[in-house]
Formats: structure tokens, sequence, C-alpha cells
């Protein structure tokens, strides 16, 4: 039977939106992960969060975020999917910084063998789209099978039904 995960990164707290730094109780991916599992309630859901974690104020976390990406790191995770061999499509939802997921999605992508699987990506953004982000996930897993992915302005992630509604459709 074909089951589906739900696997992303979202950062609480201080994040970019519409211009300037706002404290958000919940960050975007997890409010758009929210409207997804609605819609889809027997997917499975997998937070990817990292051991080590950024700094709370977002200068800061910006400055930690980019020497993660010039040092192309991989940052350990606090967990696992167990099982993935039990998953066909993978909805996978991350930040757009800087063109290209967070250094953790890396990790995530890096510790699973997702030949055949399908990969419905969405990222949330303020301004750059789906960036390079479709290019690099492929590169990371060049046997999967990557539809064309969803930006969503982070902005936007409260009432975003249009875009959840064509990642439901790519997941199909």
């Amino acid at each position: 039977m074909a089951k589906t995960l739900i696997a992303f990164y979202s950062r609480r707290g201080q994040n970019w939106v519409d211009g300037s730094i706002r404290n958000l109780p919940k960050g975007n991916n997890e409010v758009i992960v929210e409207k997804i599992k609605a819609l889809l309630p027997d997917a499975d859901v997998f937070r990817i969060d990292t051991v080590k974690k950024y700094s709370e104020d977002y200068m800061v976390c910006i400055e930690e975020a980019k020497q993660e990406l010039r040092d192309k790191a991989r940052p350990e995770l606090t967990a696992k999917v167990e099982n993935m061999d039990q998953y066909d499509t993978i909805i996978l939802g991350y930040p757009n910084w800087w063109g290209v997921p967070p250094m953790a999605v890396f990790t995530f992508l890096e510790s699973y063998d997702f030949s055949g699987k399908k990969i419905v990506p969405f990222c949330s953004h303020e301004g750059s789209g789906l960036g390079g982000s479709i290019r690099q996930i492929k590169m990371a897993v060049p046997d999967a099978n990557l539809t064309a992915g969803v930006a969503i302005h982070g902005a936007a992630a409260s009432h975003c039904d249009r875009e959840v509604n064509l990642i439901i459709q790519q997941a199909k």
C-alpha cells in the first residue's frame, strides 16, 4: 500500500517576513504542513530538526546558516525516519535560504535511499521562489522522481490553499 511522508524543516521565532523581522510562534513551513496534513490525514509527518540549534537572533542565525552553506555542512539531526522503505511519496518542505534548502535538509536527503520514490518539494520564501533548490535536491537524490515543486511566499503561509492543492496534486 502506498504511503506518504511529509518531511519538513521550519524555523520558529525570529524570521524575515515582508521586509522586516517578526517573531513567528510557528514557522511558515510548519503552518503549511498543517494544511497539507489536514488534506492527507493518513500521511506521516517528520520534522527535520538539528541537534545544534541556530541562534534565536535572526541576524546571527543567518550568519550561522551562511557558514554552513559555505562549508557544505551536514548538521546532525535529532531523529531518523524509521522504515523509510514504507514510503513511496515524500512531500519535502523547507525554507529557501539563498536559493537552496538549509543544510539540514541535505543531511536528511543523504541519509536514505530515495531511488524510485516520488519527492514533491515545496519551499517558503520571501521573494526568491524555488531558486536553485530543485536542481540542488536532484543532485542530492538523482535516482528519485522529483516533481516540479511549489513555491509559497512565506508571508502567505496561513492562506496558501491554492498552493497546498498544487502540492497534493503533485503527490498523487
